[in-house]
Formats: structure tokens, C-alpha cells, sequence
């Protein structure tokens, strides 16, 4: 028997370069998760049209709309609820969620952000890594605890940093990665092959990266 598809909601504030890669994985026949909700805190953001030309449902919640985070939150739940939705994904949701929230979805809400963490939380990630000279940044996608940019990782992927990076360079190749591994991450979430054990996440059913990776590279290589 075929299992049912996880139903999902995507959380956004802006472009949504994150939510077109989890609506271009969907479109595989097999794969394990379907978009029934985009939600965006900001009216007429990209990210919507986004979904909208994929036909997904939307809706728009303006957090200004609310008195506090609460009630804003709230209303995000509500619409969640009324759709269904079993896992949520914030993809450049730019609003820092409370404990309430993130403890009534534990296990169900991922998030993805531009560094290797717990290395560069919060803002400015690629140029704080320029700036420390980290030989390697990267992307992240994590369960969502109380704490910012923290929680159990679910998957990794390491970008070397070059001498001549800017910002910008760097955030466009670890954006390209970001685009591999959210839907990866999500559909570990959604067959329930990446589970939390005390506290980290256990992988079944995947080949783990076995090299190590050096940047510069020896002379010679």
C-alpha cells in the first residue's frame, strides 16, 4: 500500500528560492511530501506568486494585523489547522517564533539557514564567515527548538570559501546547496527516517559522506 503523502505548510517573508525547490522535488511521483499551504507574513512577496503559479493555496497573515506575537501566532495555527498540515517548513520566514509555537509543532517544524551551524547563527552569516576566515561555510537544515538557529540537524552540506569571496559569491553557491538539501531533509522528516534520539537526530536508510574535505588543497591534489 502506498503510503499518503506528509501534508505540508511553507512559511515565507519573501522570494521563496527555498519554497520553488520543495515545489519542484513534489513533482516527483515518489516523493514523500505535498505543499497544501504557502503562508507569507508580508503581502505581495514573490515567494506567493511563486506558489501560486504552482497552484498551491496561499494566504497571507500579516503579522502588523496583531497586537503581539501570540495572537499572530495564533492565526498562523489556525490556518495551519484548518489544512491539515503535519510538517511545517520556514523558508525565509523572517519572524522569530515563541516557545508556544515551536513547542506545539516539536518534531514537526524545519528550518533551513546559511551556515554550518551552531557555527554563525542569526544574521549577516556570510559575511561574518568571510570576516572569522573560515575555510568552510555551508547550509543547514535543523528541527526548530526555542532557541534560534539551534535544534537537532538534520542535514548538512559544506561550501569551501574562496580567497576571493564577497558576500554575495558566497551566499550564491551555498544557496545553490541550500536548494539540494531542503527537500532532501524534507522528505527524511515526512518517511520519519530522520527521527530525534536524546536530543540529536538519528538517520535510517542513508549513505553517509565518507571523505574527509581540506580547503586549500595539498600541493599536488
Amino acid at each position: 500500500m502506498t503510503q499518503a503523502k506528509k501534508r505540508v505548510g511553507v512559511l515565507i517573508s519573501g522570494r521563496g528560492s527555498n519554497l520553488q525547490a520543495l515545489i519542484d522535488a513534489q513533482s516527483a511521483p515518489d516523493y514523500p511530501a505535498q505543499i497544501v499551504r504557502v503562508i507569507s507574513n508580508i503581502p505581495d512577496v514573490f515567494g506567493l506568486e511563486r506558489a501560486q503559479k504552482a497552484g498551491l493555496p496561499t494566504a497571507v497573515i500579516p503579522h502588523k494585523n496583531y497586537p503581539d506575537r501570540p495572537s499572530f501566532e495564533a492565526a498562523l495555527n489556525a490556518q495551519l489547522k484548518a489544512d491539515g498540515v503535519e510538517i511545517v517548513c520556514l523558508a525565509g520566514f523572517m519572524r522569530v517564533l515563541t516557545d508556544g509555537f515551536v513547542s506545539s509543532w516539536s518534531g514537526r517544524l524545519i528550518n533551513i539557514h546559511p551556515s554550518l551551524l551552531p557555527s554563525f547563527k542569526g544574521l549577516h552569516t556570510h559575511e561574518r564567515a568571510i570576516a572569522e576566515g573560515v575555510r568552510f561555510s555551508g547550509c543547514t537544515v535543523h528541527f526548530v527548538v526555542p532557541e534560534m538557529d539551534s535544534g537537532p540537524i538534520i542535514v548538512q552540506s559544506a561550501v569551501p570559501v574562496l580567497q576571493e569571496d564577497t558576500p554575495d559569491k558566497l551566499a550564491s553557491r551555498v544557496l545553490e546547496q541550500e536548494h539540494l538539501i531542503y527537500p532532501l531533509a524534507l522528505a527524511l522528516v515526512a518517511t520519519e527516517r530522520a527521527r530525534i534520539v536524546d536530543g540529536a537526530v538519528h538517520l535510517d536508510g542513508v549513505t553517509f559522506a565518507n571523505q574527509p574535505l581540506t580547503n586549500p588543497l595539498p600541493r599536488g591534489a
